[in-house]
């Protein structure tokens, strides 16, 4: 393989501490990961059915019952696993392993002697493996169940379903390859991809790198794979239970298979498939010194965050197919913007900042993760939003099918629910998130401000780190070096987008100049143990407008402040929120509020609503001229992380806007 592009990265160890975000990691170790295990062994009243587990125990010859759920609920299970591997590794629990270790006991039991696992195709569906890859998720599940392992491996030390998942790569690389004989194929959903990055980095196994780069260099090549693999099954359809078109080339941009990755010029198709597959490809960039597939990462990049990405860090804009539509297509209302595309993202930016450290990336990561995706879980940690909406009526998510799949409450579980887990595996592993070492240059990049203790492994030695961080209420950082070694190294700081350039460092309680590079404060120096940073980007709330191309938001403005993105909702303001305006000369009031759900600054602002009162109902449009004025009123905004927390009523984040 080609010398990476990239410098060598360095190892840290990292462990979170932090006021705020402490509150989420300890939510999901105390309740989320319980619950969720409840949810997977079918002990949640009222809540849609998961059997994962039962069709473990079928698989594994222990029960008798029909196989239950989703193609791909393995990956339920898996996902569950990851969270539990990450969890342990920052907070040993010896009842949670037990547990763990059963389920992974349970799992080996399933295995196929040639080191098959998947239980549908065992339980429901023997003898069909790999014949309908771009329906059946085949992969897809032996990916989250790879970096189930890996992740339970790097935590407790224990190789068992480390071992099992080997064997199942094994068998998969005996199966898929450009040789003779072999299926020249891939999944419909990517993640195997991904997940073999992981497996090749935890055991060394070269081939595990290669059979990742074979799925990638294969995606959208001639003669295109799902095209030919469906004309041998005349075209069945196992969601559909009957002979369909084979799909025309146009039609796999779904998939991300219409042509070759390296080809590919904007983000399209089923979101959460694409940010797995690009999230791999970084990968692969900085593995191989792949300048064309680096070349496609930024270029995909650059399309979907500047052209196809919610204010919230939300992506995916259709509920049909899950997907990306087109630039600037961004509707609040019938919006999807999927908990797990947003996790996808996240994946993305961390594999682009170890590709080229800018602050670009990590402030999509850090819009993504303040926003949309702790806003998909509510503070109980058991109910779950799916779809992320930035508007919200709730009549009509009742009673428009159109508008069926938005929400106006989080659900206690789903049918699908691919997201619950894939929240509860990032927060387990945030610490893995806010730090990037470049061992060659002797750089630590400090891309969130999140409190926690560092170690962290350069050429010029060993280096630990300790932050404390007041964000996102206040924009305060302290850093202080606990241990250094002999020689200089650099520290840089992300200069947030939401400062506006507005950033003081002080180092030692006096004021102290810094270099600008990509975005970061750079700080190069012959650091001492006890050296204190204090880094203060300003926390302003501000008003936003949208590009004009973005039609559902013209006219429009938005509040944030910090990484947050605000919201007005029903409960606070009056209705309907769509009469409502904001005076945009007014000044935005930002205090904290104690009571407010365990806390919050809230953002208060002179407003103007719709006269009503000379409205009669059967009278739906009148002449402009008898239009009455608007009243003033007193607007208040709560992080949109936090909304639907208190009662169901209307939302939305985007406010028109009245000069005054």
């Amino acid at each position: 393989m080609a010398k990476p592009l990239n410098e060598k990265l360095g190892r840290s160890d990292v462990h979170i501490e932090d006021a705020f975000w402490s509150s989420f990691t300890e939510l999901v170790r105390e309740t989320v990961i319980p619950y969720q295990w409840d949810a997977l062994n079918d002990r949640i009243a009222d809540a849609e059915p998961s059997y994962a587990i039962r069709n473990f125990r079928v698989a594994a010859g222990l029960e008798e019952h029909p196989y239950g759920g989703m193609v791909f609920q393995d990956s339920d299970v898996a996902k569950w696993l990851e969270a539990v591997g990450y969890s342990l590794a920052n907070h040993p629990d010896p009842d949670l392993e037990r547990t763990a270790d059963d389920v992974i006991d349970l799992i080996a039991m399933a295995q196929h002697e040639n080191g098959y696992l998947n239980t549908y195709f065992t339980v429901k569906d023997p003898g069909r493996q790999w014949t309908n890859l771009y329906e059946a998720h085949e992969l897809y599940c032996a990916g989250h169940m790879m970096e189930a392992a890996v992740a339970y491996y790097e935590a407790t030390g224990k190789r068992k379903l480390l071992d099992v998942m080997s064997k199942f790569a094994d068998h998969i690389d005996s199966v898929f390859g450009p040789e003779e004989g072999k299926l020249r194929g891939y999944d419909g959903h990517q993640e195997i991809e991904l997940a073999l990055v992981k497996l090749h980095q935890a055991t060394g196994e070269e081939r595990y790198l290669r059979l990742a780069q074979f799925f990638i260099d294969e995606r959208g090549a001639e003669p295109n794979f799902l095209i030919e693999e469906g004309k041998k099954r005349d075209g069945y359809s196992l969601w559909a239970g009957r002979n369909l078109p084979i799909p025309k080339v146009e039609q796999l941009a779904y998939n991300q298979a219409h042509k070759p990755v390296r080809e590919q010029e904007a983000a399209v198709g089923h979101s959460v498939r694409a940010v797995y597959m690009y999230t791999a490809m970084t990968d692969l960039a900085r593995l191989t010194g792949d300048k064309q597939l680096r070349e496609a990462c930024e270029r995909l990049w650059n399309n979907m965050t500047r052209r196809q990405m919610y204010i919230t860090g939300g992506i995916g804009s259709t509920h049909h197919g899950e997907a990306f539509s087109f630039d600037y297509d961004l509707p609040n209302d019938t919006v999807y913007a999927e908990t797990c595309a947003s996790i996808g993202l996240i994946f993305f930016a961390q594999r682009m900042l170890k590709l080229e450290a800018k602050s670009e990336y990590a402030d999509v990561l850090e819009r993504a993760l303040y926003n949309n995706v702790i806003g998909s879980m509510s503070q109980d940690g058991k109910h779950y939003f799916y779809v992320n909406p930035l508007e919200v009526w709730p009549k009509a998510s009742e009673r428009n099918p159109g508008r069926h799949h938005v929400k106006a409450e989080r659900q206690k579980w789903f049918g699908c629910s691919c997201c619950p887990p894939n929240v509860a595996r990032l927060l387990s592993s945030l610490n893995d998130y806010i730090y990037t070492v470049s061992a060659a240059s002797n750089t630590i990049y400090a891309h969130l401000f999140i409190g926690s203790e560092g170690e962290f492994e350069l050429d010029a030695g060993t280096v630990e780190l300790k932050q404390q961080s007041q964000l996102p209420w206040k924009g305060n950082a302290r850093f202080e070096f606990t241990k250094v070694p002999g020689s200089a190294f650099a520290l840089a700081l992300r200069i947030p987008s939401w400062c506006r350039g507005n950033a003081a460092l002080n180092i030692n309680g006096k004021p102290a100049e810094y270099k600008v590079e990509n975005g970061y404060a750079l700080i190069n120096r012959n650091w001492q143990q006890g050296d204190v940073i204090e880094w203060e980007p300003a926390v302003e709330a501000q008003l936003t407008a949208a590009h004009p191309e973005i039609r559902a938001n013209a006219g429009k403005v938005a509040i944030e402040r910090g990484p947050l993105v605000y919201c007005l909702e029903e409960v606070d303001n009056d209705s309907p929120l769509a009469a409502v305006s904001i005076v945009t000369s007014s000044e935005l009031h930002a205090s904290f509020d104690s009571q407010l759900l365990g806390g919050s600054v809230t953002i208060e602002a002179e407003g103007r609503v719709d006269e009503q009162a000379s409205w009669q109902e059967d009278t739906p449009y009148r002449p402009y001229a008898q239009q009455q004025s608007s009243r003033s009123i007193q607007l208040k905004a709560v992080p949109y992380y936090l909304w639907g927390n208190r009662q169901k009523g209307e939302m939305t984040v985007w406010i028109r806007v009245v000069k005054e």
